[in-house]
């Protein structure tokens, strides 16, 4: 990164910290949108699973892609294009709503979750890169407080618009004939609307803010001392093991991420909890992973190194699995938020010792990372298959050996290197 840290007004990592802002408001509405469409189209946990799926799957199948639009772009307006095509998803949801098509609510999250991989394909190594190797974990923790504080408000701003009397809904929709019925549900539809105006306009002018900003580009082309002699020979990304078991780390991170998050208000609904209660849950969670990243910004490498971090967060998702399968009621439902602290130091650490060395690979190497997010697509599917055939809880011992293979990666897998 060259020495100047700011050619405008407003710092590059203040800039990069908005786009997480954004990454987090975007992704965290997801776990009102499983319950609220649930209701809407009539769903099975199954189906209504598919809302992750849809979203997170964009991640596998667009990451290559976005790294030949970062080839061709850079990463300043690579990051513009994704914000247009985030708004272009957004704009999906209206049509999506008055016509109560899930179908079409699906292909929005599509769209959505395929200007986030461009995004997330720029920013996740811009921030990287933007220091020493070192602190990055410290500073990605900066990144997920945004990303999290955005994450806490976003449920509880749209439950407050599409679950508000939920409970009241389905109690009338169980009793009304088929025409009352009918439109008690294109009205719940309808209440999505407005929220996805507002988060239309605010994507393009974000866009727009990008596109004329003075963010400095940064050359990963070129190589330096130890890294240029140890790339040498290398011709491929699948040179470097420590960055595919790394990619699979993160699709196993991300799954158990999006579970915590995602299927909470859902589970807490299963427990006896009224919607109007459990929609908060999520924001707990979100709130638990704030808590984390302070941690880290706090204590990354002065007390502990990213690895330790990324050990010690193993273990604790491994015990706050195990106690929300062996509780009950709130207690087991609060456990599944506290996996929040537990994933909060993941993803900065995680990074950094994936494409620590990389050098002139380091654009498609984070695409390859940007894939695992797909675990987002499918842990979460299987979970609520899980759900509809054995039941909510007992479905979450799916986590417990991602956690294991976490820090089996902190442990030993980091440090795999390929001896050509």
């Amino acid at each position: 990164m060259p020495n100047q840290s700011r050619t405008s007004g407003i710092p590059p990592i203040a800039i990069i910290g908005a786009l997480f802002f954004i990454f987090g408001f975007v992704t965290w509405l997801n776990s009102v949108l499983i319950p609220y469409l649930k209701i809407a189209c009539e769903l099975t946990n199954f189906e209504s699973y598919l809302v992750a799926f849809a979203f997170y799957i964009a991640y596998f199948v667009m990451a290559l892609p976005s790294a030949w639009v970062l080839k061709m772009t850079g990463f300043k307006n690579g990051m513009a294009v994704g914000l247009v095509i985030m708004a272009v998803g957004a704009l999906l949801f209206i049509p999506a709503a008055l016509s109560r098509t899930y179908m079409l609510f699906l292909l929005g999250l599509f769209v959505q979750g395929t200007g986030l991989a461009v995004l997330q394909t720029a920013s996740n190594p811009y921030i990287t890169i933007l220091g020493p190797v070192e602190s990055a974990a410290r500073r990605i923790s900066i990144m997920g407080i945004c990303n999290k504080v955005a994450g806490a408000i976003a449920p509880i701003l749209l439950g407050a618009v599409t679950l508000k009397d939920a409970d009241g809904v389905i109690a009338r929709v169980a009793t009304a004939n088929a025409v009352e019925k009918a439109a008690e549900l294109d009205a719940l539809a309808h209440k999505v609307i407005w929220p996805y105006v507002a988060i239309i306009a605010v994507l393009v002018v974000l866009a727009v803010l990008i596109y004329f900003s003075g963010l400095p580009e940064v050359d990963t082309e070129k190589e330096e001392g130890e890294v240029a002699q140890a790339n040498t020979n290398k011709t491929s990304i699948m040179q470097f093991p420590h960055l595919l078991l790394g990619a699979f780390t993160l699709f196993l991170y991300v799954g158990v991420e999006v579970m915590a998050g995602d299927t909470v208000i859902a589970y807490g609904a299963t427990k006896g909890i009224a919607l109007s209660e459990a929609k908060f849950f999520t924001t707990y969670t979100l709130i638990s992973m704030i808590v984390g990243y302070i941690v880290g910004i706090i204590c990354i490498p002065r007390f502990f190194s990213q690895q330790t971090a990324l050990k010690g967060s193993a273990v604790l998702g491994v015990i706050f699995s195990l106690a929300a399968i062996f509780s009950g009621g709130y207690t087991s439902v609060l456990m599944i938020s506290l996996l929040g602290l537990a994933n909060s130091l993941m993803w900065p650490a995680i990074w950094p010792l994936a494409i620590d060395g990389l050098g002139r690979f380091t654009k498609t190497g984070a695409s390859l990372l940007i894939m695992g997010i797909s675990g987002g697509a499918l842990l979460p599917l299987l979970y609520g298959y899980l759900t509809d055939v054995v039941n909510a809880q007992q479905a979450y011992w799916i986590m417990v050996p991602c956690y294991l293979v976490i820090w089996y990666y902190a442990v030993y897998g980091h440090k795999l290197r390929s001896r050509s």
